[in-house]
C-alpha cells in the first residue's frame, strides 16, 4: 500500500485498490470508501460480504448512502446532526479524515458509531466531519454507516443457519469495518494497534456491544460512551422473536428468502407498523442471542471481554431537552396533573410514587418549571444512572479504568429552554462548534469549553487517560470516591454528584417488564 500527494488531489492504495480524496483547509477527506459489498437482494439479512476491489482509481469525494430509514424532523437547532445523503442498501461506505499523509503510521485511530438509536442516523452527518478533531489531536478519525432497523436486526430465528446471525447483521457490518481498519488504516497514517472507538447515544450503545462481542477483540482498544441508554439491556430471542412476528405479519410473508426481495420501501413500512404493533416496543435491535453477542454488555456474570479496554463514559444533564427542539411550543408547557401523569408513564410507577419523585427532586431545584423537572428525572432515568451503573460494573472487575463525566454546560440558544441536551458533547469532542452553532451557540465560552473537551478526547485516545493540561485532575471512578468530571464553564471533578437524586431514580424500575413486552392481542 501507498499513499501519493499532488496539489490538487490526494491517492491511497488499499487493499482493494486506489482512492482519491480530497485536500481541506485541515487535512485530508476520503468519503464514502467501500468495506462491504452491496447488503440487498441475496445480502440482506445476511452477515456483510467483503467489498468488490476495483481497477484504476476510485474517487472517494462523496459520503456513502445511508442504510434506508425515514426522514426526521429538521430544524435549525438540530440540522447540524441531520444527514441528507439519499439512503440505499449498498451502504456499507466509511469515511477516512486525515490530517496528513506523510508515510507515517503511528497516528492514534478513533472510529465513531453513530447515533439515533438502531433505527435511523449516519456517520456523514455535517457535525461529525472529522477533521477538525484529526488536525487537532493528530489523530485519524473515521465515520461509518451501516445497517439498521429491520435491515440490520431483523431476527430469523427459525433454524435457518443461512439467517443465523441476521439479528446481529448491523453489528456484525461495524465489526467489518473495524477489520477494514486494521488492513489499510496504516496507509493513512494511523496505528491499527491504536483505536479508539467511541459513539453517542445508539452509537454509545453500539460501543458498549462492541465491548462483549467476541469477533470484535483486539480491534480496538479504548472505548468512549456518551449518553447511551440501551446499552446495558439488548434485544433478546423471544422479544426479537415476537417483533418478526408482527414483521411478517405487516408484510404477509414468512419465508426469509421471499423478504429479501420484497422492495426496500416495503420492508421499512413493514418494519414501522411492526414496531406500532407492539405498541412502539422495538426489538429491532442487536440480540443477545449467545452466538455473536454472548451476552448484555457490562452484564457482570459473563466473562469481561474487555478487561484491558480504558472507558469513557457519561452523559448530559437535561438529555431529553433535545427533543423539545420538535415539539409544538403550545405543548412545552406542563401542569402538576400533567407532569405527574407523565412521569408516571415514563418512569413506570403509579402516581402517587410519581407525585413523591417530583417532590424529592423540587427539594434542590425550587422554582423549576414542570417541563425542566421532567427532563431532568427522565434524563436520570433514561440515561445517567445506565453510564453509572457502568461504569460501577466496569471499576468492580478491575482491569483498565473507566472514567465517569456529565455535561451540566447550558447552551445558550432558543432561549435557554434546552439546558444541556442530547447530543450537546458531540460538536465539543469533534471540534465543530462553529457547524453547531445554531445548537449550541458560538463565543469565547464555546470556545474554551471546546478546548477542553477536545482535549480529553484526543488525550484519552492518545494514552487511555484523558487528563490534559487544560482539566484538574480526573481520577478513575471508583466505587468509594466515584469522581466525577463535571464538564461546564468551570470543568471540576466532584465525588458522587447528586446521590440522592440517583437513589431516588435507582428505586424506579430498570428496564420494560416482561408484560409490557406481551404479544399484542389478535385484531
Amino acid at each position: 500500500m501507498s499513499t501519493q500527494i499532488q496539489m490538487d488531489e490526494a491517492l491511497v492504495e488499499i487493499a482493494t485498490g486506489t482512492v482519491r480524496g480530497g485536500i481541506t483547509a485541515v487535512g485530508y477527506d476520503f468519503l464514502g470508501i467501500p468495506y462491504g459489498a452491496d447488503t440487498s437482494g441475496v445480502n440482506r439479512f445476511r452477515p456483510p460480504q467483503p467489498a468488490t476491489p476495483w481497477t484504476g482509481v476510485r474517487d472517494c469525494l462523496a459520503l456513502p448512502p445511508k442504510t434506508p430509514q425515514s426522514p426526521r424532523k429538521i430544524r435549525p437547532a438540530n440540522a447540524w446532526i441531520r444527514d441528507m445523503t439519499p439512503t440505499g442498501e449498498d451502504c456499507l461506505g466509511l469515511n477516512v479524515y486525515a490530517p496528513a499523509l506523510d508515510n507515517r503510521s503511528d497516528r492514534p485511530v478513533m472510529v465513531w458509531l453513530h447515533g439515533g438509536g438502531f433505527e435511523f442516523g449516519s456517520g456523514g452527518a455535517p457535525g461529525l466531519h472529522g477533521g477538525n478533531l484529526a488536525k487537532a489531536g493528530d489523530v485519524v478519525v473515521v465515520t461509518l454507516n451501516h445497517r439498521l432497523n429491520a435491515f440490520g436486526y431483523a431476527y430469523f430465528g427459525d433454524g435457518d443457519d443461512r439467517f443465523a446471525d441476521s439479528g446481529t447483521a448491523g453489528m456484525l457490518d461495524i465489526v467489518q469495518a473495524l477489520e477494514w481498519v486494521r488492513e489499510n488504516i496504516a496507509a493513512f497514517g494511523g496505528d491499527p494497534g491504536n483505536v479508539t472507538i467511541f459513539g453517542q447515544s445508539g452509537g454509545g450503545s453500539k460501543v458498549a456491544v462492541m465491548m462483549t462481542m467476541p469477533r470484535a477483540k483486539g480491534l480496538f482498544h479504548k472505548a468512549i460512551i456518551q449518553s447511551a441508554s440501551s446499552m446495558l439491556q439488548l434485544a433478546t430471542p423471544e422479544s426479537a422473536a415476537r417483533s418478526m412476528r408482527q414483521l411478517r405479519k405487516a408484510l404477509g410473508i414468512e419465508s426469509a428468502e421471499d423478504i429479501q426481495q420484497v422492495p426496500a420501501d416495503t420492508l421499512l413500512a413493514a418494519y414501522h407498523a411492526a414496531v406500532k404493533g407492539r405498541n412502539g416496543n422495538d426489538s429491532f435491535r442487536p440480540v443477545a442471542d449467545g452466538r455473536e453477542i454472548p451476552n448484555h454488555p457490562f452484564d457482570p456474570s459473563a466473562p469481561d471481554l474487555a478487561s484491558d479496554v480504558p472507558l469513557m463514559i457519561g452523559s448530559c444533564e437535561t438529555e431529553k431537552s433535545f427533543y423539545d427542539v420538535v415539539v409544538d411550543p403550545d405543548k412545552l408547557a406542563l401542569t402538576d396533573d400533567d407532569l405527574r401523569q407523565q412521569i408516571a408513564r415514563f418512569v413506570g410507577i403509579d402516581e402517587d410514587g410519581s407525585a413523591a419523585l417530583i417532590a424529592g427532586y423540587r427539594e434542590t431545584r425550587a422554582g423549576m418549571s414542570g417541563r425542566d423537572i421532567y427532563n431532568v428525572i427522565t434524563s436520570d432515568h433514561m440515561y445517567r444512572r445506565n453510564g453509572v451503573e457502568a461504569a460501577e460494573r466496569k471499576a468492580a472487575r478491575g482491569g483498565a479504568p473507566a472514567y465517569l463525566y456529565e455535561f451540566t454546560w447550558k447552551t445558550p440558544v432558543l432561549g435557554g429552554m434546552l439546558k444541556s441536551p442530547h447530543t450537546l458533547c458531540i460538536p465539543f469532542a469533534f471540534g465543530n462548534v462553529g457547524i453547531a452553532k445554531e445548537f449550541v451557540g458560538e463565543g469565547p465560552e464555546q470556545d474554551a469549553l471546546m478546548a477542553r473537551v477536545m482535549g480529553a478526547w484526543i488525550a484519552f485516545a492518545h494514552t487511555g487517560d484523558p487528563n490534559h493540561a487544560g482539566l484538574p485532575d480526573w481520577t478513575p471512578f471508583d466505587a468509594e470516591a466515584r469522581a466525577t468530571m463535571i464538564f461546564d464553564n468551570d470543568c471540576r471533578v466532584k465525588n458522587d454528584p447528586k446521590p440522592a437524586d440517583l437513589a431516588r431514580i435507582n428505586a424506579c424500575p430498570r428496564f420494560i417488564s416482561d408484560a409490557q413486552w406481551a404479544e399484542p392481542a389478535a385484531d
